[in-house]
């Protein structure tokens, strides 16, 4: 019997359970894999993208982003680096605002394992059922045996990153107390696209600026074999791209009144010579086709439909998929938030009952933000119980 049950021994769970500890709460952690924050080990290419210090709600997505809020306003970044400080873990900006580990994401779960040292940790613990009995106690079902607490954390995640192991069990959960599952998918992905018409120059990277409907991504962005990746085709993948896309191949520059310019003083040139002066040769010559013409000699018309499909390259979106979860860094959808506390992370449904980080249907922007919900939303937790 304990006081606090949390389920899942990654980053919103392991700071649940600190805070729990804190208050003097006796508290069991059920980790279903062998090691602790496995995700959080494996974050920012090993150096664990800590926070960021643009965590607001905006950069947050789901059916009601507005959600995040409240723990966003009890645990701000700069708790997150305070609390680095505290366990001498250094820091660097990668870009502003964005810290990462100068050594390695291990040193962040020896830390938050040192914050837990009073729990009691079970590994390769399988959680099969949760309920609640009629004396208001918590059953723990798993394969280990069974476990009885006053109050329930469930930090389970998502079910992206199949490979280190991950469960839904968190929606199983859920769902037997009545919540409602918002549809998930991959989110922080790749993007494919049916006869790609990039294939030809896979491997570069420009910067670019991607519209889908009313919102734009600016960043960097690579071409693939399968379609688009790097960040640009991370962040858009955090919005509906059914409706298709709009890709701006040089956001810096305006190639019609450039076009035009060459016009008047080389008019000689070809669009491929003058397009490589802005652009990686081969997608220049991708653009310009088999037009081996002097710009002198190109309508203005042809010419603005030539900076139309390098300003606003169209793809729709039925040649468009989102990449599969074993490649996604995030789950997108989850427990929906209309049933849970923004406040305390408590369910509405079922007193003592906590959802947090990843199992629940919000999801961060890339750059630190997925972490931060994690660290706050595990906090808020385990400082209401």
């Amino acid at each position: 019997m304990y006081d606090v049950a949390v389920i899942g021994a990654g980053a919103s769970g392991l700071m649940a359970a600190r805070q729990a500890l804190q208050n003097g709460h006796s508290v069991i952690i059920l980790e279903m894999g062998e090691n602790p924050g496995r995700k959080i080990n494996v974050s920012g290419g090993g150096h664990c993208n800590i926070t960021n210090t643009a965590a607001t709600y905006d950069r947050y997505f789901g059916e009601n982003p507005q959600f995040v809020r409240g723990a966003l306003s009890r645990f701000k970044p700069a708790d997150m680096l305070d609390w680095a400080i505290r366990h001498n873990i250094a820091l660097y900006q990668k870009t502003p605002g964005r810290y990462f580990c100068k050594t390695s994401a291990s040193d962040v779960v020896k830390s938050l394992l040192s914050d837990v040292t009073g729990a009691n940790i079970l590994y390769n613990t399988t959680v099969l059922n949760v309920s609640k009995n009629a004396d208001g106690y918590f059953s723990i079902d798993t394969n280990n045996g069974l476990y009885y607490a006053q109050s329930v954390i469930v930090a389970t995640g998502g079910i992206s990153y199949p490979v280190l192991g991950v469960t839904d069990v968190g929606y199983k959960i859920a769902k037997h107390f009545g919540h409602k599952i918002i549809p998930v998918r991959p989110a922080l992905c790749a993007i494919c696209i049916n006869n790609n018409p990039f294939l030809e120059f896979s491997g570069i990277s420009i910067p670019v600026i991607i519209k889908i409907g009313k919102n734009t991504v600016c960043d960097d962005l690579l071409f693939t074999h399968m379609g688009i990746g790097g960040p640009a085709a991370y962040r858009a993948s955090l919005y509906d791209i059914s409706n298709g896309l709009y890709i701006d191949m040089l956001p810096n520059a305006n190639i019609f009144e450039l076009f035009v310019t060459a016009k008047k003083n080389n008019g000689r040139k070809q669009i491929s010579n003058i397009l490589s002066e802005y652009l990686p040769s081969r997608i220049a010559k991708y653009i310009a086709g088999n037009d081996s013409r002097n710009i002198a000699d190109i309508k203005d018309s042809e010419l603005k439909q030539i900076a139309e499909k390098i300003h606003n390259y169209y793809l729709p979106g039925n040649t468009l998929k989102y990449h599969n979860m074993s490649a996604a860094e995030v789950t997108y959808g989850g427990v929906s938030t209309d049933e849970i506390s923004s406040k305390t992370m408590e369910s509405k449904l079922c007193s003592g009952l906590y959802f947090v980080g990843e199992v629940l249907d919000i999801t961060g922007d890339l750059g630190g933000f997925n972490l931060h919900w994690a660290w706050a939303s595990g906090f808020v937790a385990g400082n209401n119980i």
